[in-house]
């Protein structure tokens, strides 16, 4: 069996004591973004499973977006990252 070459690590170890691996990422396709593939990327650049440059193009994010999401878990946890929610976490 053979791992393809990849620059930084492939697995790191959450704050939660949980392994989370590149696996855990959502496809490079992606288009319909759901909270939790949000929460997933968000969580893969925290702790440096994924750099921040990497994510933009991987899934053709803009930095405010990304930001976006990271501020929101930040502040509010996973569920600000739904779209239902998006009202009673918006800041005015």
């Amino acid at each position: 069996m053979y791992l393809k070459k990849i620059d930084g690590p492939r697995a790191v170890t959450l704050p939660d004591g949980r392994i989370m691996t590149r696996a855990d990422l959502p496809p490079a396709e992606t288009r319909r973004w759901v909270a939790s593939r949000k929460a997933a990327v968000v969580r893969g650049v925290a702790c440096g499973l994924i750099s921040q440059g990497e994510a933009l193009a991987r899934w053709g994010l803009s930095e405010d977006e990304l930001n976006g999401w990271r501020v929101a878990v930040e502040t509010h946890g996973e569920d600000a990252l739904k779209a239902t929610q998006v009202q009673q976490y918006r800041q005015p």
